[in-house]
């Protein structure tokens, strides 16, 4: 354990609806979900707004429409999420050489090795720093926690949420954790808590008096050990820089289960190039392919096939996929495919036997419509039983119209597409307006940056409201700035923290 608190934690807050609150200022305090919109879709992240109706992250989103049916609810997009973490990340990277990402919004920093920080002061000062820094790159608000390990600096940033820092003085830990649920620490998940409370240990003080011996006794010698060392207080990981990926997947869950077993073999396919893709960009191959069922029931079957070398050949891993689709019984319907590679290596050993029956099945796969293009392909069109404006338009897509300028789509349905024209940088909620979903001087869009440019500056307010409190104008019946008879995805709960049935 280290004597000062140099391990520092940052979580963004409710980062993917913070971000489109950001990019969206008619959004700004009001309840934002952000997830999966189909029917089987979960829940990625919901606003504060959002989770006081009780939304929260991996809620199914028919029961977070439920609990809150006027929220916006809107599609994730990864590229400006990406584009942000990129940011937040470079100015990890300034403060330490080790930083240890964990996901696109939260990471560990080590403050020792960057000689940023070596006593509570200066820790404090960097932290204080890194929260402005952001503030003013990303427009977003970070949490941060400072601790002399890695699961305290968590529990502080846990502590500090939202937008707030908090520092464990070395010397407190055990006072600080003695009162906390034992699900606090890690590898206390639901069924190592359940078992606990049955052996009457609820919070971490039981843990520490029940003693080594007795967790060892009840949860294993490796896990029961960690257990014990973490409730009371040592926690000696380090802070790693880089983690090698240990496998690249991709699944989809569909709207209505798949019955069909042409239609589940060519989404296999489609997967398999996906992932490969996934794999090439990630600069890897792998020996080892794994096909993810899960079927009507929610049973979940796992198979794998360990190839003689390492590949990242689009036909071979198709082809292992189908092996291993071949062995599954999908009788009773299929909800969910993934398809994935492991035993990851940075090279490839070719196989000729595999190019050249990849040669022979070209012809016929140029007339396959459901399977995704490789690099340097055209896209072929995938089949779709959804209707035209479901297919094009989805909520919080970007889109940008001749007229008009830059906007995202608040709904589409009946062949209409409601858009709402405002930028990150508007000073007040933007106008929306109406058009048919075929529209060509409509089209989709690149996510506009959260903070403008400074070279964009001059004309730029010098301050933008978080929220509004009067409502936008309603348009007049008929007229172009209607509202669609159908599908319009956002609106606003009645009341913030009032209760739901």
């Amino acid at each position: 354990m280290r004597p000062a608190p140099t391990i520092l934690h940052l979580d963004m807050d409710a980062f993917f609806a913070a971000a489109e609150q950001a990019a969206k200022p008619s959004l700004r305090g009001k309840p934002v979900v952000v997830g999966g919109l189909g029917p089987r879709g979960v829940v990625a992240t919901a606003s504060y707004e959002a989770r006081r109706f009780g939304v929260h992250s991996a809620m199914p989103m028919a029961q977070a429409r439920r609990l809150c049916p006027n929220a916006a609810y809107l599609v994730p997009r990864f590229s400006l999420y990406r584009t942000v973490s990129d940011q937040v990340m470079e100015l990890l990277g300034a403060l330490s050489p080790l930083v240890e990402p964990l996901s696109l919004d939260e990471a560990f920093v080590d403050l020792e090795a960057g000689g940023t920080a070596d006593d509570p002061r200066s820790a404090r000062e960097a932290g204080e720093r890194l929260r402005r820094d952001i503030l003013r790159t990303t427009g977003l608000t970070g949490s941060v926690g400072l601790a002399g390990s890695k699961m305290l600096a968590k529990i502080a940033s846990e502590q500090a949420k939202p937008d707030g820092l908090v520092l464990i003085e070395p010397g407190t830990e055990r006072e600080l954790l003695g009162p906390m649920p034992v699900r606090t620490l890690p590898g206390v998940g639901p069924a190592t808590g359940e078992h606990l409370r049955r052996a009457g240990m609820t919070t971490v003080a039981d843990l520490a008096e029940a003693g080594e011996d007795e967790l060892v006794r009840l949860l294993g010698r490796a896990h029961g050990g960690a257990i014990f060392r973490m409730a009371i207080g040592h926690d000696d990981r380090p802070v790693v820089a880089e983690r090698d990926a240990k496998s690249v997947s991709v699944e989809d869950t569909f709207d209505v289960d798949l019955h069909d077993r042409i239609r589940i073999r060519m989404e296999v396919e489609r997967l398999a190039d996906r992932c490969v893709r996934r794999l090439r960009a990630s600069g890897h191959s792998g020996r080892t392919i794994v096909l993810k069922v899960r079927r009507f029931d929610f049973s979940t079957l796992t198979r794998s096939e360990t190839l003689r070398g390492p590949t990242d050949d689009p036909a071979v891993v198709r082809e292992a996929a189908a092996r291993l689709l071949e062995a599954v019984d999908t009788t009773g319907g299929v909800r969910l495919l993934g398809v994935g590679v492991s035993g990851l290596a940075d090279y490839t050993q070719e196989d000729l036997f595999a190019q050249a029956a990849a040669g022979e099945r070209q012809d016929l796969e140029e007339t396959d419509p459901s399977r995704e293009p490789v690099p340097g392909e055209e896209p072929a069109p995938r089949r779709d039983t959804r209707p035209e404006a479901e297919r094009r338009w989805s909520a919080g897509q970007d889109v940008r119209h001749g007229d008009y300028g830059a906007g995202w789509v608040q709904g589409s349905g009946l062949g209409r597409v409601t858009v709402r024209f405002e930028e990150p940088w508007s000073a007040v909620p933007g106008r929306v307006r109406t058009f048919a979903v075929d529209d060509p001087r409509l089209q989709p869009s690149d996510p506009l940056p959260l903070v403008r440019p400074p070279e964009d500056q001059s004309s730029w307010p010098a301050s933008r409201p978080k929220s509004r409190s009067v409502a936008d104008p309603v348009p007049e019946p008929g007229s172009a700035d209607a509202s669609p008879g159908g599908g319009a995805a956002v609106g606003l709960c009645g009341g913030e923290g009032r209760s739901r049935p």
